[in-house]
């Protein structure tokens, strides 16, 4: 089986969250899929903050975070009070991109892709295609017309039209590799994080990659462009890494923890959270270069995170979303 099956933020994580987290091994793409050729809506659910939430975008003051069952629950006052929208879909949904508080899309399980007109109050199916048995992990949008998405066994789909339509594009001539996050730079550098320590590079838009020099085999399950230019990469066993030339050399920054790590947020010049299995939070700083580490209680699963109000970090995963106090 391969590594990526068990270890992967989105294709392993995430894969669980259908079938219960605490089965940590044997869970395949389609016992993960939960609804029914993607037809049926999801069903409003009072616990649906307490349930596997697996990505969130924030954008001009709205929240929207995705995850098991198709709930997809969204925030204006800063992550305290959440209400779910209507979703036509009950696959497990692992990606969310907001082009601004109004448009935005959300992938998932049976190759689905779903786009919002609304501020995501409504959502409706723009893509599916559940017979090729490749879970969407995540997606990203230049625009309002142009973006892409990425998962299981080297799949990436683009579309120019605002999602309408998807063509599928390769990577790296015939790899497979899992693509687990794609991530922006702020000068518009776009970074594949995928399976079996493989990185890629694109400096136009997604049209052509370059796979990156990986300074570890085991799957990175994240990447974060940081303001000033440093890159941040992240993955299995607490293995965590920064480039300061967009990824051509690598440096181990260590944390003192062998748990998988899911997420990165920045939070200032130099400062950044990764956070990951077991509850753990790595705070950072490349300026002094040090780390400390954080379990919170109950070592529940982090996936995603978002700042929240009044100094505070908001923590998505398997304990659906949480609030920590973020240190000054």
């Amino acid at each position: 089986m391969r590594e990526g099956l068990f270890g992967s933020r989105r294709f392993g994580v995430r894969l669980l969250g259908a079938c219960a987290l605490a089965t940590l091994v044997g869970v395949t793409p389609r016992t993960a899929d939960t609804g029914k050729a993607g037809g049926e809506s999801a069903v409003k659910a009072p616990m649906a903050t307490k349930s596997l939430l697996l990505d969130v975008a924030a954008r001009d003051g709205l929240l929207v975070a995705v995850g098991e069952r198709g709930h997809i629950l969204l925030s204006r006052d800063g992550g305290g009070a959440w209400t779910q929208a209507d979703v036509p879909t009950r696959a497990l949904l692992t990606g969310v991109f907001m082009h601004d508080a109004q448009l935005g899309w959300a992938v998932g399980h049976d190759e689905v892709a779903l786009r919002t007109r609304d501020g995501g109050q409504t959502w409706e199916r723009v893509h599916h295609a559940p017979e090729n048995e490749k879970p969407l992990l995540d997606v990203w949008f230049a625009d309002a017309q142009r973006g892409l998405a990425v998962g299981a066994y080297g799949v990436l789909l683009a579309t120019s039209d605002g999602g309408a339509t998807w063509e599928a594009r390769a990577v790296n001539g015939s790899d497979d590799f899992h693509l687990n996050q794609i991530a922006a730079a702020p000068d518009g550098t776009l970074y594949l994080a995928a399976e079996a320590g493989h990185l890629y590079r694109s400096g136009d838009g997604g049209a052509t990659w370059e796979a990156l020099p990986s300074p570890y085999q085991g799957s990175f399950f994240g990447v974060l462009p940081l303001s000033g230019g440093p890159v941040l990469a992240f993955g299995l066993r607490g293995n965590l890494y920064r480039s300061p030339d967009g990824g051509r050399t690598w440096e181990r920054i260590e944390t003192g923890t062998v748990a998988t790590l899911n997420a990165a947020l920045e939070l200032g010049p130099g400062r950044f959270v990764v956070g990951g299995m077991a509850g753990t939070l790595l705070w950072g700083d490349l300026a002094t270069g040090a780390v400390r580490k954080e379990e919170l209680p109950g070592r529940k699963a982090i996936t995603a995170m978002a700042r929240g109000g009044d100094q505070k970090l908001l923590l998505f995963g398997e304990s659906g979303v949480q609030q920590v106090e973020i240190p000054r």
